[in-house]
């Protein structure tokens, strides 16, 4: 017991003398520096390894169809607006999937709906079949929809999705393009901001186009909270929604790559995205 006091009363004055001496040279500035390692300290002590669980079985709506029913584009100066409407059959927008409450993550409480998503950037919510966006002249694009559950978990029976790969002129006149034929990858969740019991259960989800995972490809999921130091990465190579547990709160990212069989990245127009998120046990947000 001696020696423990011991080694704890040097510890003490070695971290008391490493205070005062910052406080000598740099002021408040370096104290909020110290505060902070010390707290990144703390938050990482006793944390459980993050993990990836699959979600389970969800209502797998086999018969939903997603298309595109028209695109209209229209130039606006430097700029053309592109007005896009759905034909959604076998599936309800803006109702709410039957198992949503057992599943303890983040639910849209305005229902199923449409994930939009263009050039890989985070995706707009659609709960009725239309959306209008404006794009910049003499630019290439590619458009992936899927449907989804309340909770935000695609639907990823066949005809549930579709991409659309198009481009704006230097006219402003919008050109269909050929469909793509190479391996791409989509990212859709998580995404945003995540609040109380909701960080708990992280949904991370996807969509491959144009490959099967298994031997020849692969998702790799480089995931990382920099608020309290976790990070792992995983390899999957099953097509399905995970849920991401035990990242704790603060500001946190996640990268994914649609790897070859030998783990190399795919080089496609569509790969290797990151989002950062925030997760917070109550206002305000990190």
């Amino acid at each position: 017991m001696k020696k423990a006091n011991y080694y704890w009363s040097i510890g003490a004055l070695a971290f008391t003398a490493m205070l005062n001496a910052s406080c000598g040279q740099g002021g408040s500035g370096d104290m909020h520096e110290i505060n902070d390692t010390v707290e990144a300290h703390s938050a990482r002590v006793n944390l459980p390894a993050l993990e990836l669980v699959p979600v389970g079985q969800s209502p797998e709506f086999a018969n939903a169809q997603l298309s595109i029913a028209s695109v209209k584009g229209t130039p606006a100066g430097d700029s053309t607006k592109v007005a896009f409407t759905f034909n959604v059959k076998n599936y309800e927008l803006k109702g709410q999937t039957p198992d949503a409450g057992s599943k303890e993550c983040n639910n849209s409480d305005k229902g199923q709906h449409i994930h939009f998503i263009m050039d890989n950037q985070p995706y707009v919510a659609l709960y009725e079949p239309k959306n209008e966006i404006t794009l910049a002249k003499n630019t290439e694009h590619y458009l992936m929809c899927f449907l989804s559950r309340s909770y935000h978990e695609s639907i990823k029976s066949k005809g549930a999705a579709v991409v659309y790969h198009f481009k704006i002129d230097e006219a402003g006149k919008l050109v269909k393009l050929d469909d793509p034929k190479e391996p791409m990858l989509f990212y859709s969740r998580p995404k945003g901001d995540y609040l109380g019991k909701d960080t708990a259960n992280l949904l991370l989800d996807f969509y491959v186009w144009n490959a099967t995972l298994g031997n020849e490809y692969k998702v790799k999921a480089l995931v990382s909270n920099s608020t309290n130091g976790q990070e792992k990465e995983f390899m999957i190579d099953n097509w399905q929604s995970n849920f991401i547990k035990n990242m704790g709160t603060g500001k946190a990212s996640v990268t994914l790559t649609l790897v070859d069989k030998d783990g190399k990245e795919v080089h496609t127009p569509a790969n290797k995205i990151t989002r950062n998120i925030r997760l917070a046990a109550a206002e305000p947000m990190p």
